[in-house]
């Protein structure tokens, strides 16, 4: 497996991975798949910051992605960034969002950011929260009911991890 920048022609294959997650999963509270240019400009956007969106390739294959993000647009959430991994539907098991979810941590750090933030799609989501956790993320909250997808409604786990000094220190 080799962790990589996404570059222009991975994101069909990225679209395709979110696609079959917004469809089938609770991971993501979209309810309709993104097309291709909406994902082009989502991934512009991220780096465009100078924030890392990289694929995990496996084979001759992308299995997975995962991005950070600002995790809110205000000031004060500067160095806060929120992460989203993604792995192919029929690629689970073998390392890849565990790799993808390191490689993001240590690029986020020499970037001088403090808190990663992970917003979980369904409490019931353990795979994401055990993954999360063995990264060193904290569960810190759970939202209830905040989203309607499927006809039921789902929670919002909220996890946290500090980046290098965390707040430890000013930056």
């Amino acid at each position: 497996m080799q962790i990589r920048p996404a570059a222009p022609a991975d994101l069909g294959a990225v679209r395709d991975i979110y696609a079959h997650h917004v469809l089938h999963g609770l991971a993501s509270f979209e309810e309709e798949p993104p097309s291709r240019e909406e994902i082009a400009r989502r991934h512009q956007d991220v780096v465009g910051r100078g924030l890392p969106w990289l694929v995990a390739e496996f084979g001759d294959a992308i299995a997975g992605y995962g991005y950070c993000a600002p995790y809110r647009t205000r000031s004060a959430y500067r160095y806060s960034l929120e992460d989203s991994v993604y792995v192919r539907h029929d690629m689970h098991g073998r390392g890849i969002g565990t790799a993808l979810l390191a490689e993001l941590i240590g690029r986020c750090e020499v970037l001088g950011y403090r808190q990663l933030i992970a917003v979980i799609g369904d409490s019931a989501h353990a795979a994401s929260i055990k993954l999360h956790a063995a990264a060193g993320f904290l569960r810190v909250g759970t939202l209830r009911s905040s989203g309607l997808k499927f006809g039921r409604w789902v929670d919002s786990v909220i996890m946290q991890r500090p980046l290098g000094a965390g707040d430890g220190t000013l930056p």
